[in-house]
């Protein structure tokens, strides 16, 4: 089934882009929830005139988010959180503490952007924001033993 996604969908596609994806998946959450509706010919030729009248609107955010890229580039993050004697982390760490350290220093990113895969020592890491469709930045991070 070929839908037409009208938000961002983690793993599946961006605001906009036409995807194939399996009908029980698309008739009873994604088009329900509104997240897409179905992918006619019409619908596919309004699809075409918006992003045409949009195009420069569409460049503007690209280079926005790039300039948040540029910007997020610089920042490296450092993590407290409570540890035992060996140096496993209790719980771990996710993308919502990433989100409230860039909240701190001025950035305010959406959790659901943020790429984190397992941390569950003390160490050095790296998060991928994806900010935009083509726009995605690496962010590092250090776990670090928070003081008694």
């Amino acid at each position: 089934m070929e839908i037409i996604l009208k938000e961002d969908v983690m793993g599946l596609g961006y605001k906009n882009d036409i995807v194939t994806v399996k009908n029980g998946y698309g008739r009873n959450y994604l088009i329900p929830t509104g997240k897409a509706v179905l992918a006619s010919v019409s619908a596919k030729k309004m699809l075409a005139e918006e992003l045409k009248q949009r195009a420069h609107k569409l460049e503007k955010i690209k280079n926005d988010a790039l300039a948040l890229a540029e910007k997020l580039g610089a920042v490296s993050l450092t993590i407290p959180t409570k540890v035992s004697a060996t140096g496993v982390i209790y719980g771990s760490v996710n993308s919502l503490q990433i989100a409230d350290e860039l909240k701190k220093l001025g950035y305010d990113i959406d959790r659901k952007i943020i790429d984190v895969k397992d941390v569950k020592e003390v160490g050095s890491y790296k998060a991928v924001v994806k900010l935009h469709k083509e726009v995605s930045v690496e962010v590092p991070f250090e776990v670090v033993a928070e003081e008694a």
